[in-house]
């Protein structure tokens, strides 16, 4: 392995050992309230809707790039 992929490699590792989430709370949790928690987000309604968006709009500028280039 060259020496610049090691360094790159070095410092992705270091990278990631720097990013955590929050820590956790002590005692199993905060606030002391007895809600059920935190809404769901409104894209989660649309999860299934964007993925298909996503495929087709995938599919369409790949089409559309091959056709240019031939």
């Amino acid at each position: 392995m060259k020496t610049i992929n090691k360094l790159v490699s070095a410092f992705f590792l270091f990278a990631l050992a720097l990013v955590q989430a929050a820590p956790p709370i002590p005692g199993g949790g905060g606030g002391g309230g007895n809600g059920t928690g935190a809404p769901s987000s409104p894209i989660d309604m649309y999860v299934y809707v964007l993925g298909i968006v996503a495929v087709a709009l995938i599919v369409y500028f790949t089409k559309k790039y091959k056709n240019v280039k031939v």
